[in-house]
């Protein structure tokens, strides 16, 4: 109430606004050394904040340059040369390492999970997509699904109903989120977890029932409530 009351003071009288003010400058008159690092620390940071946005700019113009024959290579299914580069361009390896910073080197993970997964190479796989990052509305779903994979493909299936819930949780969608619900349905099966495997596959039922998985959601159903 008081402090109401002070700030009521000082708007309605000239006088008592005018003292403040002179506080003020007589404070700036007595620490001229705090203002100008204020100011000094203000200056830096704005600069070292544009300066960045301009390097990682720059960074990321070079690493689209760069990704583009490595693109090249992987749709050709020429997968190592897409990896590791034909000796004058660079490969998603190199990319990431040079680049890593910008949206193109994050992108290079994707790739690079993807190449090492259709390699058989599965601990890759996994390392790489784990690094990769999106927050777009399909692709980091897609990523974790692939993690599945990964561990699906080494026999984890603990870890493989993990990353496949964690992709079907990600923005849900009826394109998508199906397919990745069945094979954490199938991952729970490997695991003789046949009631989680059942629920998912009813969710699938009732909430995605105009999705292509429908009818395997309930053909599965089916046969675990007829074996069990």
């Amino acid at each position: 109430m008081a402090k109401k009351e002070e700030n009521k003071d000082l708007l309605e009288s000239p006088e008592a606004l005018k003292e403040k003010f002179e506080g003020f400058e007589h404070w700036v008159e007595s620490n001229p050394k705090i203002i100008i690092g204020v100011v000094a620390a203000l200056v830096l940071a704005v600069g070292g904040y544009f300066g960045w946005r301009y390097y990682i700019d720059n960074q990321e113009a070079q690493a689209q340059k760069e990704m583009f024959q490595a693109v090249h290579y992987f749709e050709a299914d020429s997968l190592n040369l897409a990896f590791n580069g034909d000796g004058n361009n660079l490969g998603f390896k190199q990319i990431i390492e040079d680049y890593g910073m910008t949206p193109a080197g994050n992108l290079a993970n994707f790739y690079a999970g993807v190449i090492h997964l259709k390699q058989g190479k599965f601990p890759l796989a996994i390392y790489y997509l784990e690094d990769f990052k999106a927050n777009d509305m399909l692709v980091q779903a897609r990523a974790y699904s692939l993690i599945g994979d990964a561990y699906m493909e080494q026999k984890d299936y603990e870890n493989a109903s993990k990353w496949y819930n964690k992709a079907s949780e990600y923005n849900p969608n009826k394109e998508f989120t199906p397919t990745y619900m069945m094979k954490a349905a199938l991952a729970y099966e490997k695991l003789n977890q046949n009631e989680k495997a059942k629920e998912v596959y009813q969710k699938i039922i009732d909430t995605y029932f105009e999705s292509s998985e429908v009818q395997n959601a309930k053909k599965y159903k089916a046969r675990l409530e007829t074996n069990s």
